[in-house]
């Protein structure tokens, strides 16, 4: 089977999906089932936020439980690698878990990745025994340092968070796929129609993570199952290896050698 492989976790979808934004939990429920996801991030700081999470975090579990899909906290919210790292400690003991998907923002307007404060934070949790999900930018540097601190799995941003403009700069996730082949890489924040999603499957990328898309749909959980689809479909036809693009038109038909009448 075409598994994909997270931190020694093999897993047969390769969607992730957000939880934040849903109309309502049982809307949520619904998009999980409907999207065949495996692996669903929750904020710490919104469940923690006010007076609880009104048992929101009670049944996104119980939605995972149900489906045999996992729960990989995050660090959203967090502008310093202090703040992370502290946020990523609370995640391990209220979930049982040594997943963590680690975001430290750098810019409120674009919310783009800090990437001095997230290698500072992705060095500090790897040493203490975390298995890191890196919110980054498609900067390769950027990208390799992570890795060399100790990260298996770089999740690059296709466009800033919330935006659904797709893929901005094709280019430099085709570079991150070229130059680090065995890497896992997920295409994180946003994608805002499966078509996005599909671009970068077949661009090679591992998998996709998004939330906008799905939880501001019209009808989440179809979205949610179209976005599941597509990226099953995507990934299949990057394995099967798509044709080159050509500049000039080439017959489908080869007419060489045939018989044919004039007049």
């Amino acid at each position: 089977m075409d598994t994909l492989h997270l931190y020694g976790t093999h897993l047969h979808s390769r969607l992730l999906l957000g939880s934040a934004g849903y109309p309502s939990p049982s809307v949520l429920a619904e998009a999980i089932v409907a999207s065949a996801t495996q692996v669903v991030t929750v904020g710490l700081k919104r469940t923690l936020a006010g007076d609880g999470d009104n048992g929101f975090l009670q049944g996104v579990l119980q939605t995972l439980r149900a489906q045999g899909a996992r729960l990989l906290p995050n660090t959203a919210g967090c502008r310093s690698a202090r703040e992370a790292v502290q946020l990523a400690r609370m995640a391990r003991e209220l979930y049982d878990t040594r997943w963590i998907k680690l975001e430290v923002v750098g810019d409120e307007y674009t919310l783009q990745p800090d990437p001095w404060q997230l290698l500072e934070a992705a060095t500090i949790l790897i040493a203490e025994g975390f298995q890191v999900f890196p919110y980054c930018t498609d900067d390769l540097v950027s990208c390799q340092r992570l890795l060399d601190a100790g990260c298996e799995v770089l999740m690059p941003w296709g466009a800033p968070i919330g935006s659904g403009q797709g893929l901005l700069n094709p280019w430099a996730l085709r570079t991150l796929r070229e130059r680090l082949p065995d890497t896992v890489l997920i295409v994180d924040a946003g994608i805002g129609a499966p078509s996005h999603a599909a671009a970068a499957m077949e661009l090679g990328f591992d998998a996709v993570l998004l939330n906008s898309a799905v939880a501001h749909a019209s009808d989440p959980a179809l979205m949610a199952q179209a976005f599941g689809q597509v990226v099953a479909g995507a990934r299949a036809g990057y394995r099967a290896g798509i044709m080159a693009p050509q500049a000039m038109a080439v017959a489908s038909t080869p007419v060489t050698g045939r018989p044919f009448l004039i007049g």
